[in-house]
C-alpha cells in the first residue's frame, strides 16, 4: 500500500464512522443539494427558452424528455452500484476492492456513452414519428435528440465521476463542476437559440448544443479533480482490464436501480401518448411539470447521494446505529422539502407557467389543475424516495426496483389511461397521487423486512 493510501483511508474512516451523524450528513448533501438545484435550474433553461419559439419546440423538448431520463437512468443507477461498492469497501478496508470499483465504473460510463450515440443517431426520427404526426415537433425533436445522444458522453462520465466523489465524501467539488456546467449552459442558451453575438440562429439545436457544452465543460473538471484531490482512490485506466465480477457486483445493485429509473422513461412515454390523445397542449404541461418539479425533487435527489455512502459505509462497518441515525435524519429533511415544493405547487402554478413558459390561456387552463393535483403526491414522494435509497444501499435495490414497477407500471398507466377514457384530461392528473399512495405502502412493509433481515443483526 502507498503512503498516499497510508494518510487518506484512516481519514476517510475517521469522518464515515465517527462524525456525529446530522454534520456528516449535511457536509455530504449539502454541496450536492446545491449542484442538484443548479443542475434543474438548467433543466428548466433549455424549456424556458425554447417556448419563445412556440409551443411545438416546447412540445418537442418535452417528448424528448423520456429519452434524457433513460440515459440518466443508465448513468446514475450503474453510479448507486458504484457508489455502494466503493463506499462499502472502505468501511471494510477494502482498498483494492474500492479501486477496482472505480476503475471498471469508468469502464462502465464509456461503454454506455457509445450505446447511447448509436441508438440516437439511427432511431431518434423514429422516435418522434411514433409519437406524433406534426412534422413541426418531429423536425424539431430529431435535432435535439440526436445532438443529445450524440454526445452523451458528457452526461454518461459526468455522472461516473461525481459518483466517485461522493463515495469519498468530496462532495463539494461535485458542487462546482456542476454549477459551472450550468452556468455555461444558461450563458449559451440564448446566444444559440436565438442567434446572438453572431452565432448562427440554431433554435431547438441550439437548445441541445448548449446543454452538451456545459457537460463537456463539468466532465473535464470533474476528471480533473478526481485526478489531483480525490486521493482515496486509482482511477488510471493504464493497463486496465474489465473484472467481470467487479461489475457484476456493480450491476446486482445497478441494474434494478437503472431498470427502476428506466420504468420512468416508459410511464413518461405511455402518460405522453395518453395525453396526446387530448392535444399536444397536454404533453406540453406534463413535460412542464417534469422540469418544475425537479426544482423540489432535485434537493432531495441530492440528500441522497450524500446518505448512500454514508449507510452503505457503516453497514461495511457493521454500525447499525449510524445507520438508523442516516436513514430517519434523511426522511424528516424529505419530507420537510416536499411540503415546501406542495405549497408553491398550490399557491404558484399559474404564476410559474405564465411567468416561466409564456404559457397560453389554454394551456393555464390545462396546467393549473394539473399541477396542483399532481404536487399532492409530493406528501409521500420524500420518504419513498429515501427509503428507496436505503434499499440500494444496503445492497437490495430490487426492492426499490418492485416499488418503482408497481408504482408507475401497475398503476400510473393503467389507472391514466382508464380516467383518459371514461373521465376525461382532468382526472387523468390524479392516476399520479393515487399511485403515490400505492408506493408508500410497499415501501414500509419491505422497510420492515430488510430491517428485520440485514440492520437488526448488526446489534450483535
Amino acid at each position: 500500500m502507498s503512503d498516499i493510501q497510508t494518510k487518506e483511508y484512516p481519514e476517510r474512516e475517521n469522518k464515515m464512522g465517527t462524525m456525529p451523524v446530522p454534520k456528516l450528513l449535511i457536509t455530504m448533501s449539502l454541496p450536492m443539494m446545491i449542484s442538484m438545484l443548479v443542475q434543474a435550474l438548467y433543466n428548466i433553461v433549455d424549456s424556458m427558452f425554447v417556448a419563445q419559439l412556440s409551443e411545438d419546440a416546447l412540445t418537442a423538448v418535452s417528448l424528448a424528455f423520456p429519452i434524457q431520463t433513460l440515459m440518466i437512468a443508465v448513468a446514475s443507477g450503474t453510479g448507486v452500484g458504484i457508489n455502494a461498492l466503493l463506499s462499502r469497501n472502505l468501511g471494510e478496508k477494502n482498498f483494492e476492492g474500492a479501486d477496482s470499483a472505480a476503475k471498471n465504473g469508468l469502464f462502465l460510463g464509456i461503454a454506455s456513452c457509445i450505446v447511447f450515440a448509436v441508438v440516437g443517431l439511427l432511431g431518434s426520427h423514429f422516435f418522434f414519428a411514433l409519437q406524433t404526426d406534426n412534422q413541426t415537433i418531429v423536425k424539431y425533436g430529431t435535432e435535439y435528440l440526436t445532438i443529445i445522444t450524440l454526445c452523451s458522453a458528457g452526461i454518461f462520465l459526468q455522472i461516473t465521476f461525481e459518483r466517485l466523489m461522493q463515495s469519498t465524501g468530496k462532495t463539494i467539488y461535485n458542487m462546482i463542476t456542476q454549477g459551472t456546467g450550468a452556468i455555461i449552459n444558461i450563458i449559451l442558451d440564448p446566444i444559440m437559440i436565438f442567434g446572438l453575438f453572431g452565432f448562427p440562429r440554431m433554435e431547438v439545436a441550439g437548445a441541445a448544443l448548449a446543454t452538451i457544452t456545459g457537460q463537456v465543460v463539468a466532465v473535464s473538471m470533474s476528471f480533473y479533480f478526481n485526478a489531483t484531490r480525490n486521493k482515496e482512490i486509482n482511477i488510471s485506466l493504464k493497463g486496465f482490464r474489465p473484472h467481470a465480477k467487479t461489475i457484476a457486483i456493480i450491476y446486482e445493485v445497478g441494474v434494478p436501480s437503472i431498470i427502476m429509473q428506466a420504468i420512468g422513461s416508459v410511464m413518461t412515454f405511455g402518460m405522453n401518448k395518453i395525453l396526446l390523445m387530448f392535444s399536444s397542449t397536454a404533453a406540453a404541461v406534463f413535460g412542464v411539470y417534469f422540469k418544475l418539479q425537479s426544482f423540489i425533487f432535485m434537493p432531495v435527489f441530492g440528500l441522497n447521494n450524500g446518505m448512500i455512502p454514508i449507510i452503505a459505509y457503516n453497514y461495511g462497518a457493521r454500525n447499525k446505529k449510524r445507520i438508523t441515525q442516516a436513514a430517519k435524519l434523511s426522511v424528516l429533511i424529505a419530507v420537510t422539502i416536499m411540503i415546501i415544493g406542495l405549497i408553491i405547487f398550490q399557491t404558484c402554478s399559474g404564476f410559474l407557467l405564465k411567468n416561466l413558459f409564456d404559457a397560453s390561456e389554454n394551456m393555464l387552463s390545462i396546467g393549473v389543475p394539473a399541477l396542483r393535483i399532481i404536487s399532492l403526491s409530493f406528501l409521500f414522494a420524500g420518504y419513498c424516495i429515501i427509503v428507496g435509497s436505503v434499499f440500494q444501499a444496503l445492497g437490495n435495490g430490487v426492492y426499490s426496483l418492485i416499488v418503482s414497477v408497481a408504482r408507475q407500471l401497475l398503476v400510473i398507466l393503467p389507472v391514466a389511461y382508464l380516467f383518459a377514457r371514461f373521465f376525461g384530461l382532468s382526472m387523468v392528473w390524479w392516476s399520479i397521487p393515487i399511485a403515490e399512495i400505492v408506493s408508500v405502502i410497499l415501501s414500509t412493509l419491505l422497510l420492515r423486512r430488510i430491517y428485520r433481515l440485514k440492520v437488526k443483526p448488526l446489534e450483535g
